[in-house]
């Protein structure tokens, strides 16, 4: 039924077992997967005279920020790849990661969204918001939630 899974990952030890599962369920179904990670979007300035002053600087935290998302995607894609599975990995900067992920889904021509929960409840919940439940809320792609 699913062809193309894009599964998002922020790193943490949740989004890793998030990908794991992931990876068992596309060898189970035949699909491949698209991994991917939202990078900081890192503007030119600010308003009022705050922001980046150094012209380097803006391009030293977008090198790092691709970096620490290649650190994060090429081990869970080279772990699909050794399952047999076709994958590939994604690193974009984004404005709102869910955001991002919603684009990211679209623009490869996946299927499903495979992702993780943190599991927050009551009061943490309404205060810190949750990626995975704005995914839930703005996406027409099935979202498949893992716990």
């Amino acid at each position: 039924m699913f062809k193309h899974l894009l599964v998002p990952t922020d790193g943490s030890d949740l989004s890793r077992l998030a990908a794991a599962r992931a990876i068992d369920f596309a060898r189970e179904t035949g699909a491949r997967i698209t991994f991917f990670a939202a990078l900081p979007q890192h503007p030119v300035s600010f308003h009022e005279g705050y922001g980046l002053t150094d012209a380097g600087t803006r391009e030293r935290l977008i090198a790092t920020a691709e970096q620490q998302g290649r650190a994060i995607l090429e081990p869970l894609a080279a772990a699909a790849t050794a399952a047999g599975i076709a994958a590939e990995a994604v690193a974009t900067p984004c404005a709102t990661v869910h955001d991002g992920i919603i684009a990211a889904a679209m623009h490869h021509g996946c299927d499903l969204i495979f992702m993780a929960s943190h599991g927050r409840r009551g009061i943490g919940a309404l205060l810190l918001g949750s990626e995975t439940q704005k995914v839930l809320t703005h996406s027409k792609i099935p979202v498949l939630v893992h716990r």
